[in-house]
C-alpha cells in the first residue's frame, strides 16, 4: 500500500516539473509573442498619424470621448494587423531575439 502511494506521489511531483522540450517550447512562445507585440506597437505609431486629421459629421461623431476610442481602435488595428501576419517587422525582432539568446548561452 504504502509503495503505491509512493509511486503515485512520485509521478504526480514528475509530472509537475518541465521538462527541456516543454521549457524551450515557453521560450520559444515567448518570443514569438514578444515580436508580435513590438510589431504592433510599431504598426501602432504607424497608424496613429493617419487617424488625426479625421473628422467626424456632429450629429453622431466628435468630443473628447471620441478621441479616447479612437486611440484605442488604433490599437486593436494594429494588433490584428500584428497578428495577421503584420508587415515582416516581427519576424526580424524573432530572429534577433533567438540570436540574442543563443549568444548567451
Amino acid at each position: 500500500m504504502d509503495s503505491t502511494v509512493n509511486a503515485l506521489v512520485a509521478q504526480a511531483a514528475g509530472a509537475s516539473r518541465p521538462t527541456l522540450s516543454s521549457a524551450l517550447a515557453q521560450a520559444g512562445s515567448d518570443v514569438d509573442r514578444a515580436a508580435e507585440d513590438f510589431e504592433a506597437v510599431f504598426l501602432n505609431a504607424m497608424l496613429a498619424p493617419l487617424f488625426e486629421g479625421i473628422e467626424t459629421p456632429e450629429p453622431f461623431g466628435g468630443g473628447s470621448a471620441e478621441q479616447t476610442w479612437r486611440g484605442l481602435l488604433v490599437d486593436e488595428y494594429a494588433k490584428t494587423i500584428a497578428s495577421a501576419g503584420g508587415v515582416g517587422i516581427a519576424d526580424s525582432v524573432r530572429a534577433e531575439l533567438l540570436r540574442m539568446q543563443e549568444a548567451l548561452q
